[in-house]
């Protein structure tokens, strides 16, 4: 679990709702109505810029802004030169009951294993990492838009709300509580875009950036392994993923 997302989400949210305890009534800050204007409303807009599978399979990417936890390179890289030892010893057949930590690396093993010619392997590798990187754009591309959205709803809530209260100036003890509600789905709409939508879009972002670093970095291994070299020559190669201070201490 991704510790600082879950904090940063927790912590935003619990603050908001402390300065409302400690204003008064919370209750006054709960509208049904204006919730379904922001939330239900959003997310029908977003759903008319995608498609419906597309709209529907974002939650499993957003997930990984929570759950997911990226592979150390120090990890791919120690898992590689042990591959291409056990290669270089007993051949490409010797991979084949090796378990790796990563799932793009397990399936290139099985590439290496089956005999493929290096393009092929590259080919493949690469074409899995485009469509994995496609897959984070949709979703980040989607948060992006929730957050465009959701405050444009919030001031439709409130601009429906101003209007029925303006319709019922001939009492003038509901233009204070109307006025409070039609505020609230503006409200909501910044919380939305705020404090959800758009941190989690740079996350996914983030999450998107080290997993393409892994592949690329996993992808450059096997294929030297493939090619028969030295071990220790591409731990060398591998390390130029690393930042330079990281290379320097660890060369």
């Amino acid at each position: 679990m991704d510790i600082a997302t879950l904090v940063g989400l927790l912590g935003s949210f619990g603050l908001v709702v402390a300065a409302m305890v400690m204003g008064g009534d919370v209750g006054v800050f709960v509208n049904i109505p204006s919730l379904l204007i922001v939330i239900v409303g959003t997310l029908f807009v977003v759903m008319m810029k995608y498609t419906l599978g597309t709209f529907l399979g974002v939650g499993k990417v957003i997930g990984k802004a929570f759950m997911f936890k990226s592979i150390s390179p120090d990890t791919i890289i120690a898992e590689t030169v042990e591959l291409a030892d056990a290669a270089r010893k007993g051949g490409l057949l010797s991979l084949e009951d090796k378990t790796v930590t990563s799932d793009f690396m397990q399936r290139g093993i099985q590439l290496l294993v089956d005999g493929h010619d290096p393009e092929v392997v590259k080919t493949l590798l690469n074409k899995e990492a485009k469509l994995g990187a496609d897959r984070h754009d949709n979703s980040i591309t989607m948060l992006g838009a929730m957050g465009d959205v959701g405050p444009a709803m919030g001031m439709i809530g409130t601009l429906v709300g101003l209007v029925q209260m303006l319709s019922n100036m001939s009492d003038p003890k509901s233009i204070g509580p109307a006025m409070a509600v039609a505020l609230l789905t503006t409200l909501y709409g910044a919380m939305l875009a705020t404090m959800f939508a758009l941190p989690v879009a740079d996350k996914l972002g983030q999450r998107k950036d080290e997993e393409a670093l892994n592949q690329s970095l996993i992808t450059d291994g096997l294929l030297a392994i493939q090619a028969g070299q030295n071990p220790r020559v591409i731990e060398q190669m591998l390390k130029n993923y690393l930042p330079e201070g990281k290379r320097a201490t660890d060369g």
